[in-house]
This record gives C-alpha cells, sequence and structure tokens, in this order.
C-alpha cells in the first residue's frame, strides 16, 4: 500500500470517527443509548434464530457455528477495527469476558470488516473472547437486533433462553451492562 492510499485510509476513518462522536453526543443528550425488548415466553426473536443460523470464520480463518452458543447468555458485540469507541471498549470487554468464565454466559465479537482486516487487528490487540469475521453482512444482522442506523459499536445482551433482553448503541457503560447481566 503505497503512502498516499495510507493517508486517504486514515482521514476516511477519522472522519467516520468524528461522526460517531458527533452522533453519541447528539443522542447522549436526546435520547438513552439502550432499548430494551421485553421477553415474550415463547420462541426466540427471529434475529437470534438468524444468529444461530449462521457459521462465521474466527480471526484464525476457521469456519465456526454460532449455533455452538445456544443455551447460554450471550453479550454480542458488533465492532469494527476502524471504529474507535469500538477498540477502546474492548480492554473492558475482554476483562468482562473473564471475569464471567465458567458461567453459562459468554461475551463474543462480530467484526464489520474484512477478513484481512480484522485477522490483523486480532494478531495486535489480544482479546480472551471469540471475535468473528461478518463483513459487511454484519450490518445486516445488527439491524435485524434493532440497530436501524447501523452504528457501531451495537451491543445485544441475550438471554439463555434465547430472548434479547437488551441492546446498546455506542461504548458501553459497564455498570450498566454488568447490572443487566445481573438480571439473566
Amino acid at each position: 500500500m503505497n503512502q498516499k492510499n495510507l493517508m486517504a485510509y486514515g482521514l476516511i476513518a477519522i472522519a467516520f470517527g468524528a461522526m460517531g462522536a458527533a452522533a453519541g453526543l447528539y443522542r447522549k443528550d436526546s435520547a438513552p443509548l439502550t432499548s430494551s425488548i421485553a421477553p415474550t415466553g415463547g420462541p426466540a426473536h427471529t434475529p437470534v434464530t438468524e444468529l444461530f443460523a449462521q457459521a462465521m470464520n474466527d480471526s484464525g480463518g476457521v469456519r465456526q457455528a454460532l449455533s455452538q452458543w445456544k443455551g447460554q447468555a450471550l453479550v454480542v458485540n458488533f465492532w469494527a477495527p476502524w471504529c474507535g469507541p469500538c477498540v477502546q471498549e474492548m480492554p473492558e470487554l475482554d476483562q468482562l469476558a473473564v471475569a464471567l468464565a465458567g458461567k453459562k454466559i459468554k461475551v463474543i465479537g462480530i467484526g464489520i470488516d474484512s477478513p484481512t482486516n480484522i485477522r490483523e487487528f486480532a494478531a495486535k490487540v489480544k482479546v480472551s473472547y471469540p471475535l468473528y469475521v461478518a463483513g459487511m453482512s454484519g450490518t445486516e444482522l445488527s439491524r435485524q437486533f434493532g440497530n436501524a442506523a447501523g452504528g457501531l459499536p451495537y451491543t445485544v445482551l441475550i438471554g439463555a433462553d434465547g430472548q434479547v433482553r437488551k441492546t446498546y448503541l455506542g461504548r458501553l457503560k459497564f455498570e450498566q451492562l454488568k447490572a443487566d447481566i445481573a438480571t439473566l
């Protein structure tokens, strides 16, 4: 990659970061960043069924069926390597994943970028939870969970029963997430 392309990509990343920050500041004052979906007591919501129907490569390139997570509560984090708030919250997500080890709740990351970019990112930034490569189809999957704007990061809390308990748009407030996890 030549210097000119690298600079152009850098400027694009900065522009997206600035737009995300501006949107976050605007939304912070005008509306809460979380929303709840009440459990229905019936079969799993369609987005969860769709999630478990997926097979994605992990950051190492190995194909994984997401159905392996059925029956466990999940914190599903939609992220991208070029998303500043996504990268900033990853160390805390990793600490949460370590704290939850051995419990029936898991943290997984669904990356919205190319396999190469996610593999390179995962080689530099080590996290203990699994990272999957969804590419741009991850944006559509996050929309099915209520992320109409397609913003990142977007996190979904799913109960072991397959019901969506809460969604979070923007950088996580970990005290709130921990309190929500405690209710599962």
